[in-house]
């Protein structure tokens, strides 16, 4: 891998997918610039980066990647020399490609499209109300099957395979997401879940962007890039943003 000084990040500090992507930089000691857009305000050169018009977008010289999977696949195989993010037998490293993509998929319709979008972002981007529908349906029916499953999977104590790798990362970048849109984990109800996320989101490797992400909170869109900068965050000097938000390719 070449200097990590010139790895770009496209995407906001807030994405669980983002989050994920720079939790792994963080336990790879890997720095990097970052354009903090939402990607709803990406621009045509954003969109040829990504097709799908989704975030992150990692960008290191020529090559352009814009897969979160993708991206952290990449990261352990171009500095496998720093802190694995896959343990290390095979079965255990099958077990964890399962927990990222349950977390990726899964997690992400019901965290993201069934609750944080329809509580934050549909108001916050496009000006109206989210689907109240979809919102008790994820709250009543879909986020505690999740949570059962979880309860499940996780460890009483510790990590998945030991250190904290990619898997624990992939899971733990939703609940904050959750947060944002008014859920807590019921630690009565599933106590593994609850504590294995405490655990995971306060390890250094989130704790390494929070403030960035309490920053870029505090604002709009208009003045996230003001807010960063205020705050320290490595912003790149140019961006991919739009000051008016449009809809990608694909369907919620």
């Amino acid at each position: 891998m070449a200097d990590s000084d010139d790895i770009l990040i496209i995407g906001s500090f807030v994405s669980p997918y983002v989050r994920k992507v720079l939790a792994c930089m963080a336990l790879k000691r890997l720095a990097y610039t970052i354009d903090p857009i939402t990607p709803f305000y990406g621009n045509d050169d954003f969109t040829r980066l990504s097709p799908l018009r989704r975030i992150p977008v990692l960008v290191q010289g020529d090559l352009a990647l814009s897969d979160s999977s993708v991206i952290c696949a990449w990261l352990d195989e171009a500095r496998p020399d720093t802190h694995p993010l896959l343990p290390a037998s095979p079965a255990d490293r099958a077990r964890a490609r399962w927990l990222e993509e349950f977390a990726d998929t899964r997690m992400g319709d019901v965290f993201i499209w069934g609750l944080f979008y329809q509580k934050v972002v549909r108001p916050l981007v496009w000006k109206e109300p989210g689907d109240a529908a979809r919102i008790a349906a994820t709250l009543e029916t879909d986020m505690p099957m999740v949570l059962d499953y979880l309860e499940g999977q996780l460890p009483e104590d510790g990590f998945l395979f030991g250190d904290i790798g990619l898997a624990d990362v992939a899971v733990a970048s939703f609940f904050p997401n959750a947060r944002y849109a008014g859920f807590e984990v019921d630690a009565a109800r599933w106590p593994r879940t609850a504590g294995f996320v405490d655990r995971c989101l306060a390890h250094e490797c989130f704790a390494a962007t929070s403030r960035w992400e309490a920053a870029q909170l505090s604002t709009n869109p208009a003045g996230r890039r003001a807010a960063l900068e205020q705050a320290g965050a490595p912003l790149s000097e140019t961006s991919y943003a739009l000051k008016e938000p449009r809809q990608g390719v694909m369907t919620l």
